[in-house]
């Protein structure tokens, strides 16, 4: 599949952008069904941003995933893989019958994206709060080569409790990059529960502004939302890095996964299965 055209008006891209959004989550339940593995919760809470992204915004060439000034995307919860993976497979830069090895023995599809196995895949990651370090060293070669890369990183809420997101965001803003966004995939839940219960951030968007970020808030799930708002972090160019705080919910799209905290890592059984697809053929149709 390729890009959304970009002649159509806003609102005739936004439904295109549902159509394939609806596609990735069949096929995010799919994957971690087949496998009998994966985290589901968090790779369903993502499924806006991701494809929004792969589909709407991210300059990039399935003809040569390696070209040098590509965006780049970094899924620093690494863990949600599925909806990365859904995504590249639609936009060609594998064949799609590779969903069905998710997590296998030398598959190509790891439980963690591996950027040595994975074509289109920027960096490993799955050791959480490295993500938005990585794409500060990549904004930072691509403005010392000139080059007009854009560099995107999507992080969890639980994830950044980590010290070393906060450190890479001071650094992000004191290296005035605004060629970097990170995106918060704020669902509200962790492995072990919900994050008011565990570490409550209370304002993450007020935490960014207070390290120098740019931030917008957004209804994570309202396509037409996130999509103008990652159009307008991809043009803003105001001295500083962007962030976005997407509310979402986790597991969205399947109504017994919604906000449940196990299925943060939880596959599905049969009649599981049978039921989110059922739900979410609906979507798509």
């Amino acid at each position: 599949m390729d890009m959304v055209d970009s002649s159509l008006s806003f609102e005739q891209r936004v439904a295109e952008l549902e159509k394939i959004t609806a596609i990735v989550r069949r096929k995010i339940v799919d994957m971690v069904y087949k496998a009998q593995s994966g985290h589901i919760g968090g790779a369903l809470s993502a499924s806006e941003i991701v494809t929004a992204l792969y589909f709407g915004v991210l300059n990039i060439k399935t003809s040569d995933p390696r070209w040098q000034d590509r965006d780049r995307f970094v899924l620093s919860k690494g863990h949600a893989c599925p909806v990365w993976y859904s995504n590249l497979a639609l936009r060609g830069f594998f064949d799609e019958a590779e969903l069905d090895t998710l997590r296998q023995f030398e598959s190509i599809l790891q439980g963690h994206p591996v950027m040595n196995k994975t074509p289109g895949v920027d960096m490993t990651t799955g050791s959480l709060g490295q993500g938005l370090s990585f794409g500060l060293g990549m904004a930072l070669e691509a403005r010392m080569i000139n080059s007009p890369a854009n560099v995107w990183v999507v992080l969890g809420d639980g994830e950044i409790q980590e010290g070393q997101v906060w450190e890479a965001a001071g650094a992000a803003a004191a290296f005035n990059l605004e060629n970097l966004v990170a995106i918060v995939d704020d669902n509200g839940l962790q492995m072990d529960g919900y994050t008011r219960d565990i570490y409550p951030h209370y304002n993450i968007a007020a935490k960014f502004q207070a390290f120098g970020w740019e931030t917008i808030e957004i209804d994570g799930h309202d396509m037409s939302k996130v999509l103008s708002a990652l159009e307008k972090a991809r043009d803003m160019k105001v001295g500083k890095p962007v962030c976005i705080v997407a509310k979402t919910v986790k597991g969205k799209g399947v109504s017994f996964m919604e906000d449940v905290r196990v299925w943060h890592g939880k596959a599905p059984n049969e009649e599981e299965y049978k039921k989110a697809m059922a739900e979410l053929q609906g979507e798509v149709e």
